[in-house]
């Protein structure tokens, strides 16, 4: 007996067999997440999509590109949908939707459904991820999805005698390095040494390179600095590493056909078409001149005079009035009394410059001050901020610049030990706002 595995877009697949069909994080947009285009291309029949019959929905975490309200729109309200949140907010969003079936993942709990048995387990960020052991038919999946494995976790996930087909998270996302690029160091290319030893250790018999399967705007220099490794390297590396694991780049459409005695290539999935299968790749450029805040902004949308106005309201008030509501941080750089400059631009790369002075969280709105007293800079585009505020925005579709520039050599050895996710700015738009991205969508979807 055999099964199926069908690649849809970044962690999403769909396993089945006669009887059954099962989808992982399913998503059906080009772009998703606001900019992340599929990779290869791909386009997608949405009124097949409707029609498709599925027993049962899992999403592996309520992060934007797994959990999208409009992908999840396509079926049957009845269909069952597994999520693994701890936020009863989040999941509540789903049901508001319209399904009448949408039950909470409990952690190292199986699920069965026809020959298939879904074993939730917990993921390196115990609080977000979740990763899923698959059998059926004496086969063995391993379902990364994006996360990293718990070592504790690991311990268990090795005693299983055989696994036959390991999805794994290939790329090596440079997301924190893309909000400070002058302060990046090069990338080495390299599968990071704890995941190469977990894989040396599974020695899976097949394995697929998965999730970040995505690429950003044409335009967009994140092309060629946000992703270090390629397919080709990647299957390089595996293939010194594990000379008898057969890596299989696995495209959007594309299907795998797997019993316990073969691997073959299946029928497409009829309701998409991928372009360019198996020719596109990742490049890295470690030289790449990065262009300024200025220059991206003038990509986007010029903003309307009462939308400007918006973005200035809330940099003068809004922003402030969120900030002083934010938890107290017990380390944090701005513990330390510091003065913060943001930087917004519009459509012709014209800044405004606003500035604060931060202690703990406590903010206080400055007319102007002397350059040499800024120890914090944030650049964002009046656009992207604009739509961060009404439509709930991934941090890479922000293009959101934090000191990339040299401050004086004292500020400079206090950044040495900065966490650059307490910036301001970054706080006052994702602490304790759940699901601002599915709320904009389920919005849009109910308004019609």
């Amino acid at each position: 007996m055999s099964l199926s595995v069908s690649r849809i877009l970044h962690a999403g697949y769909l396993f089945e067999d006669k009887f059954t069909k099962i989808i992982f994080d399913p998503i059906f947009e080009n772009p998703f997440s606001r900019n992340c285009f599929a990779f290869p291309d791909a386009s997608f029949d949405y009124q097949a999509i409707k029609e498709l019959k599925v027993d049962a929905i899992f999403i592996s975490h309520f992060h934007d590109d797994h959990l999208s309200l409009e992908s999840l729109n396509f079926f049957e309200k009845s269909t069952p949908i597994y999520i693994f949140c701890l936020f009863e907010e989040v999941i509540e969003l789903v049901r508001a939707l319209g399904f009448s079936d949408v039950r909470p993942i409990q952690l190292n709990k199986t699920i069965q459904l026809g020959e298939f048995s879904i074993l939730s387990l917990p993921a390196l960020d115990v609080d977000t991820d979740c990763i899923f052991h698959i059998s059926a038919y004496d086969l063995n999946i391993l379902n990364v999805v994006d996360s990293w494995i718990d070592p504790d976790i690991f311990s268990q996930i090795l005693k299983v005698d055989q696994w036959d087909l390991v999805l794994w998270p290939f790329q090596s996302m440079r997301e924190l390095e893309a909000l400070s690029p002058s302060r990046a160091g090069i990338a080495d290319g390299k599968i990071p040494i704890e995941l190469s030893e977990q894989l040396r250790r599974l020695k899976p018999k097949h394995l697929i390179p998965s999730s970040c399967q995505f690429k950003f705007e044409h335009w967009s220099w994140l092309n060629q600095f946000y992703f270090s490794l390629s397919y080709e390297s990647f299957s390089r590396q595996i293939k010194q590493l594990l000379p008898s694991t057969n890596v299989i780049r696995l495209d959007p459409s594309q299907t795998l056909t797997l019993s316990k005695n073969f691997l073959k290539a299946g029928p497409s999935l009829d309701w998409m078409k991928c372009v360019n299968p198996m020719i596109d790749d990742y490049v890295y450029n470690p030289h790449l001149k990065i262009p300024s805040t200025a220059e991206i902004a003038q990509h986007f949308k010029k903003l309307s005079e009462e939308e400007i106005q918006f973005v200035n309201s809330y940099c003068l008030e809004g922003l402030p009035k969120t900030f002083l509501s934010l938890t107290q941080l017990e380390e944090s750089y701005f513990n330390t009394s510091r003065i913060w400059q943001l930087n917004t631009y519009n459509q012709q790369g014209e800044v405004k410059k606003y500035f604060y002075s931060i202690k703990g969280v406590e903010i206080k709105l400055l007319k102007s001050v002397e350059s040499t007293e800024v120890a914090w800079l944030t650049e964002i585009s009046e656009a992207r901020l604009f739509s961060a505020l009404t439509q709930g925005e991934s941090l890479s579709s922000l293009y959101l610049r934090i000191n990339d520039r040299h401050f004086d050599s004292k500020t400079e050895v206090d950044l040495r030990a900065a966490d650059i996710l307490h910036d301001p700015m970054i706080r006052c738009l994702y602490e304790g706002k759940l699901g601002s991205y599915q709320k904009a969508q389920l919005k849009k979807i109910l308004n019609g």
